[in-house]
């Protein structure tokens, strides 16, 4: 309740009158339609508890309610139901899963979840085209793989057949397909269906080799934006491509690289060039956004450069189960699965589907910010990759470890990017940083420290890690390594021996602020000195305690 409602919470008041059973169904529906959620029947919209009126005469009895949501909703649909004891008033809370296709009550309503104009999340109509797009989100239907019935093999472009010939060779992609002809290339990427002696292309086959005119009439909903943008935001250049895939990403790529400024960094004998972005990952950034995107929605792909950051926003939000934060261990789940077939046979994008994690270290390698997944919602997958001044020396530091065969995994460069930036870490801030259990995030910090790159500081759960002296020195001077690694034991002793001593009395958030250390620590290193020294002694109890220099 003290989170407010939300897409997958719905509050229900009672206090003018029982709300009828169709209205609980419908929510019902709505829930399982979306990502499953609850509904907490007897609270107002603000979350004060009113309580909700008994639904079997004197009670509300959770079995007949169950029984009547199930025999009243299409597929049927089985929830979890309780009655909550509170001073204003019974709650009941009905919990929903989300379901594995779109739903409606017995009465032919179907309804979702969304946010609506005003910022709130309401139920509305769940039309075909909505549950389409659900569908392809729960990869119940390859949007990709629908056959055109209106368009034939001439609909393919012949010229888009030879760049994909070209796209092979540029990218190491299935050789095999080089010595195929037109129409054997088409049915080995599985881009038509004959049917009655006539091929038919599928969405897949003339999204990569259709002629732009065809595309513009079947595939309205195909389309690519690449705009520069100042910083009040007002446009620059906007350029729209309607075209088939290869020719569109040829063409987005050859505008980022004539924008795409280097600059040097010495490396032995070698100049090592460092980009604004990583060619490699902002490809992989724009392949997933064409790739991944929901074509069934009337929307387009958006590639905007910024003045420090590339925004880069695909149609349709995260498949059904990947979260922001779970992005990177998540396994693959394209939404086009033939266009991704494809892609992956062409060479344009990895053929173990992680190329996530390419993305991430474009940014990670050049010593620059993770990429931000933030701003993603239902309607669209939204990703920043920051620009701007990035750090020469780490990314030296990287390059000279892999050539010298030692190449940092995505779990290092995470966490030495983050000491690199924000100076120190702790193991819950690394295990949520990779996404990977705790024990996992402590056993990288561990090797990262045999390997002489990162020093530990404290113990238990006080444990912070920060980058070596000789990493520190490197990238940020011997000021900022004096700052990182904080004060030694003796030196925090004599801090707080002085303060008492002029101060006449320190607290524990006193120590803690004084040392940069936590309470816990502070109460540790406080009691310590007490040991040591029989004139510091404390009063007071909990919140009121202090410590006193006693002669």
């Amino acid at each position: 309740i003290s989170q407010g409602e939300a897409i997958d919470r719905e509050f229900k008041s009672e206090s003018r009158g029982k709300i009828s059973d169709q209205d609980v169904y419908e929510v019902v529906v709505a829930l399982a339609n979306t990502r499953g959620g609850i509904l907490l029947i007897g609270i107002e919209d603000d979350g004060q508890v009113t309580g909700a009126q008994p639904r079997h005469q004197a009670s509300t009895i959770p079995s007949r309610l169950q029984s009547a949501v199930l025999n009243n909703t299409v597929p049927n649909i089985n929830t979890r139901i309780s009655v909550l004891p509170h001073p204003k008033g019974e709650v009941i809370a009905i919990e929903v899963d989300a379901y594995p296709e779109p739903c409606a009550t017995t009465q032919g309503r179907s309804l979702h979840r969304t946010i609506g104009a005003d910022g709130k999340p309401q139920s509305v109509p769940f039309y075909p085209r909505d549950q389409r797009s659900r569908r392809i989100d729960l990869s119940l239907l390859d949007f990709s793989a629908q056959l055109m019935e209106s368009a034939d093999f001439n609909d393919l472009n012949p010229l888009e057949f030879e760049r994909l010939r070209q796209t092979v060779r540029r990218l190491n992609g299935d050789q095999n397909l080089l010595s195929l002809t037109n129409e054997e290339i088409a049915k080995a990427l599985r881009l038509i269906e004959t049917r009655d002696g006539r091929m038919i292309p599928n969405i897949c086959g003339l999204l990569l080799l259709g002629r732009e005119e065809v595309l513009r009439q079947i595939l309205p909903t195909h389309q690519v934006h690449f705009q520069v943008l100042d910083s009040t935001d007002e446009v620059k250049v906007n350029h729209t491509f309607n075209g088939p895939l290869l020719q569109v990403l040829e063409e987005i790529e050859s505008r980022f690289k004539s924008r795409n400024e280097e600059k040097e960094v010495p490396v032995g004998f070698f100049r090592l060039p460092v980009p604004d972005y990583s060619m490699d990952g902002f490809r992989e950034a724009l392949n997933n956004a064409i790739l991944h995107r929901d074509y069934s929605r009337l929307a387009a792909v958006y590639c905007q450069w910024r003045p420090d950051h590339i925004l880069i926003t695909s149609p349709g939000g995260f498949p059904e189960g990947i979260t922001v934060s779970n992005l990177l261990v998540h396994e693959p789940n394209p939404r086009n699965l033939r266009l991704a077939d494809a892609f992956k046979r062409v060479g344009l994008v990895e053929q173990t589907g992680r190329g996530v994690d390419r993305i991430f270290m474009g940014q990670l390698k050049y010593g620059r910010p993770v990429p931000d997944y933030g701003r993603t919602d239902s309607t669209g997958v939204r990703v920043v990759l920051r620009g701007g001044a990035a750090s020469l020396e780490f990314a030296a530091f990287v390059y000279e470890l892999d050539k010298a065969g030692h190449p940092l995994s995505l779990d290092d460069l995470l966490i030495l990017n983050t000491l690199h930036l924000e100076g120190r870490i702790d193991t819950e801030t690394a295990r949520s940083l990779i996404q990977k259990e705790k024990g996992h995030a402590r056993m990288t910090l561990e090797r990262l420290s045999e390997a002489g790159l990162v020093e530990a500081r404290g113990g238990g759960r006080g444990r912070v890690y920060h980058l070596t002296a000789t990493l520190y020195r490197r990238f940020k001077g011997e000021a900022e390594y004096a700052r990182a690694k904080g004060f030694e034991p003796h030196q925090q002793e004599q801090m707080i021996l002085d303060y008492v001593k002029a101060h006449k009395k320190i607290t524990r958030a006193q120590a803690a602020d004084l040392c940069q250390i936590s309470l816990d620590q502070a109460f540790r290193l406080l009691k310590k000195i007490r040991e040591k020294f029989p004139q510091l002694k404390l009063e007071g109890s909990r919140r009121g305690a202090f410590y006193l220099w006693v002669e």
